[in-house]
């Protein structure tokens, strides 16, 4: 029996759609797998991170301290005992200014230039004035010197009897006159010369110089505004062209309650804070206490020098001074190695405590504490600047536990 070849291939099986659907299927279950291994991992991270306490921390400054006790806390300003309002000698129209505030200037520097026109035009007069003095004093010193050789010429004609006395005395007497007119005119070119330097003076007293070296800390006058050394034309006359502060002359004043005025004496240590910078302790000592006091606060004034200027210290910054006690007998058994919050010791019996965030573990750290004032503490061993200490530990933490800092 013959066979049917369209038959038979009629009845045959296409495998190739299968397959690929096969394979579509295994590559979407893998991408679900993976997935699902992401969203685990995020899961457990989550799990971990919600189970790190989280604290608020502070950073523990380094210190250049003595370790010694405070005996006395403070409050005063910084304040600059070099400290000038330039103003012009003489009243004028501001015609140019040459600083602006924080300008760094010279002793001697230009600040502003005044209207110069009328006292220029007077010292070109008092110079014309001089010239003249001088051109007439040359021609009298020429017919002097004429007047002489003719006295010369008539006495030696009259010691032979070929002039009379009346010749020889009229050749005496203007000799005699034109000598008289030249030292007048001596004296009238001095005074010229002195007008010619008077002039001048008033013409560079328009040019306003700083006193001193310094900074600039107020520009008062603008271009053609009126300056005066005193006041006057009611409001429209400045009475000053630039403040200007010697920084080197900067220091803190405080005032201290007269009954406590025994904790203090010229030369004591002590440190000073300011209020922008709290975390900053400033090294300084006393200068001296001004020999008075205030009848009306009952307080001394005292005078404190920075043992270092730093350009953070401006004047009129608010401060606070703790004046400190000797220094201890072994000065190495009380190095500061570091200054904390108070906030951030913890105590365990008698035994001082500090938590340090360590990556994101806390560590528990026994130190030794030296000084301490209402809001930090000196610490002498255990820890170093620039450890992260955690401010405020909570009871329920451990050593090795995680924690995340709280974002301020």
């Amino acid at each position: 029996m013959p066979v049917d070849e369209d038959a038979l291939n009629s009845l045959r099986i296409e495998r190739s759609g299968e397959n690929r659907a096969g394979t579509g299927r295994r590559r979407g279950w893998l991408i679900v797998g993976a997935v699902a291994v992401l969203v685990a991992v995020g899961v457990v991270w989550f799990v971990r991170s919600s189970d790190a306490m989280e604290v608020e921390t502070a950073t523990a400054q380094g210190v250049a301290g003595s370790g010694a006790a405070t005996v006395l806390d403070a409050s005063g300003y910084v304040v600059a005992r070099r400290l000038a309002t330039v103003s012009s000698k003489v009243t004028g129209k501001v015609v140019a200014v040459f600083i602006e505030e924080g300008m760094v200037v010279k002793e001697g520097q230009v600040l502003a230039s005044l209207d110069d026109s009328t006292s220029r035009a007077q010292l070109n007069v008092a110079e014309r004035q001089l010239e003249v003095a001088r051109k007439d004093l040359a021609e009298v010193e020429v017919r002097l010197t004429d007047a002489q050789r003719l006295l010369e010429r008539r006495r030696a004609l009259r010691d032979r009897n070929l002039i009379s006395q009346t010749d020889l005395d009229s050749a005496e007497a203007d000799a005699g006159a034109l000598s008289a007119r030249l030292a007048s005119l001596k004296s009238q070119v001095d005074v010229a010369q002195g007008n010619v330097r008077l002039s001048q003076v008033n013409l560079g007293d328009l040019q306003v110089r700083a006193p001193f070296a310094g900074v600039v800390t107020s520009k008062d006058a603008q271009p053609g505004e009126m300056v005066s050394p005193v006041s006057a034309g009611g409001g429209f006359t400045r009475t000053g062209i630039a403040t200007i502060v010697d920084m080197d002359s900067r220091e803190i004043e405080v005032d201290v309650n007269e009954a406590f005025i025994n904790r203090v004496a010229a030369g004591q240590h002590a440190e000073a804070t300011l209020d922008a910078y709290p975390d900053w302790v400033i090294a300084c000592h006393v200068i001296n206490i001004v020999p008075t006091a205030d009848r009306e606060k009952a307080t001394v004034r005292v005078r404190i020098a920075f043992d270092r200027l730093d350009a953070r210290i401006l004047p009129d910054m608010g401060v606070k001074v703790h004046f400190l006690d000797a220094a201890p007998a072994d000065p190495a058994a009380a190095k500061v190695v570091a200054r904390i919050p108070l906030a951030a010791v913890a105590h365990d019996g008698e035994q001082a405590i500090v938590w340090v965030v360590h990556g994101s573990n806390a560590e528990r750290r026994a130190v030794r504490l030296g000084a301490t004032r209402s809001d930090d503490a000196d610490v002498l061993a255990g820890i170093a600047a620039g450890d992260t200490v955690i401010l405020r530990p909570s009871p329920e933490l451990r050593d090795g536990a995680k924690v995340t800092v709280k974002k301020s």
